[in-house]
């Protein structure tokens, strides 16, 4: 088991991160658990809690581009790469479409019903 990301607050302003990846020494990576996290978030229920895990994901990327010196262009570099994701998703989703899988797409605040696999 890897930790990915792990936020805790012990204060108000006393937040404290850490990670198992080491970014510096393969770099790769982040593009590679961009693209298992976008299969896991499509694919699993989570739990009843993605609402919450969102939104908290979406308060550390403002925080991120709060401080960039060059907001514009990591605004850029963030919609390039999630359009280049998002192709390749699309792709494979037509793929196993093709193979006869089946895709239930659930759009913002809806929540799917119970399911057994």
């Amino acid at each position: 088991m890897k930790k990915i990301l792990e936020v805790l607050q012990y204060g108000e302003f006393d937040f404290r991160f850490n990670t198992d990846i080491d970014v510096s020494r393969r770099p790769e990576i982040i593009s590679d658990i961009a693209s298992k996290l976008s299969f896991c978030m499509a694919t699993k229920l989570w739990g009843g809690n993605e609402q919450s895990v969102l939104a908290v994901i979406r308060a550390l990327a403002i925080a991120d581009l709060s401080l960039c010196v060059n907001r514009k262009s990591m605004l850029r570099e963030l919609a390039r790469s999630s359009e280049m994701l998002a192709r390749v998703f699309q792709e494979a989703k037509r793929e196993f479409e093709k193979q006869g899988g089946k895709v239930l797409t659930f759009g913002p605040e809806i929540t799917p019903g119970k399911i057994k696999s």
